[in-house]
């Protein structure tokens, strides 16, 4: 035989060698989430090993994750008061604003990204303003934009809206334009669907909807060219990177959107695979490290180039010990 695939898997030197993908630490994203209050180290009792914390406990996470390599992380915060319109997102002394003024003080080398959305900070939960009970797309363009500036003027490098409103990243760009920010990137929830794998990162932000669902603005998980046309439609209006949520079961539309899109595209590893694969662990099911690093290889493989996960710290880790990259 002339042609045997199975020369290049000799070795691991060997296999290695000729990889076809390949991971970096600089790509991973760890989502944290920050919450008013003082002295709270908080585990989430559905995501196991993640903890809320309050800004003044944040250090002992941010200096972890900066040891271990993870030099990128999300903020989602999570504020005492919540009312019908959100107002707390906005707010200059609002928790992901206050938390960004510290980080930036005590951890000037890492990059924060800030979620751009309502829902945590809605007595409702939804993830915009209201008209009777439907979520008015146009009245929270304006809501969205002005939430994005105050995260920039409190130091976010980056902003990733994930509210799925209609014209979002148009309404932010040009608002951060305005104001001096046109080097500030947009990380654009550009196909974001309506999934069941959120249920965790609800509970861990307090962020369920009072009434209803998502439905109406996230996307219908049958659903592939739509996916394709949220990305073209938010790459014309200024997106810098596009992201696919969940993961895990949409390897097919990461690929699909790399081929379509000429920017990074980034998935996030929800909530609920995060604890499928604790939960897996636990029960002796499945070895939670060779998991982890299959996971990861496939959404690399798939075709991101960014990956936001709660296991950011472990991959880095594994990363050392050569197990993946």
């Amino acid at each position: 035989m002339l042609e045997r695939p199975r020369r290049l898997r000799q070795s691991s030197h060997l296999r290695k060698m000729v990889r076809e993908t390949r991971m970096d630490k600089s790509s991973l994203i760890y989502p944290m989430f920050i919450k008013e209050g003082i002295g709270i180290v908080e585990e989430i009792p559905s995501m196991e090993g993640q903890y809320r914390y309050s800004i003044d406990k944040m250090s002992y996470k941010l200096e972890e994750l900066a040891k271990a390599g993870v030099n990128s992380v999300m903020f989602f915060g999570i504020p005492n008061d919540k009312d019908h319109i959100g107002s707390g997102a906005a707010a200059q002394n609002g928790i992901v604003q206050e938390a960004l003024r510290e980080a930036k003080k005590r951890f000037p080398d890492m990059y924060f990204i800030t979620d751009v959305c309502m829902c945590e900070y809605t007595s409702h939960g939804h993830c915009g303003l209201l008209k009777g009970t439907e979520v008015d797309n146009d009245s929270t363009l304006k809501a969205l934009a002005q939430i994005a500036l105050t995260h920039v003027q409190a130091g976010a490098d980056m902003v990733a809206p994930s509210d799925m409103m209609d014209g979002r990243v148009r309404a932010i760009r040009s608002r951060l334009d305005e104001n001096g920010y046109q080097n500030v990137p947009i990380m654009s929830y550009a196909v974001k669907y309506a999934s069941s794998f959120y249920a965790p990162f609800r509970d861990a932000a307090g962020s369920a909807p009072s009434f209803g669902d998502r439905k109406s603005y996230q996307m219908d998980y049958h659903n592939r060219n739509e996916a394709i046309k949220e990305a073209i439609l938010d790459v014309n209006e200024g997106a810098d990177i596009i992201m696919v949520k969940p993961a895990m079961t949409y390897l097919d539309i990461v690929r699909e959107v790399r081929d379509a899109v000429n920017v990074p595209v980034a998935a996030y590893s929800v909530s609920g695979e995060y604890a499928m694969v604790k939960s897996g662990a636990k029960l002796n099911c499945i070895d939670e490290e060779k998991v982890i690093c299959e996971m990861a290889t496939s959404v690399y493989r798939a075709g991101a180039g960014i990956y936001l996960t709660y296991f950011a710290e472990q991959i880095a880790g594994f990363m050392d010990k050569g197990y993946i990259g």
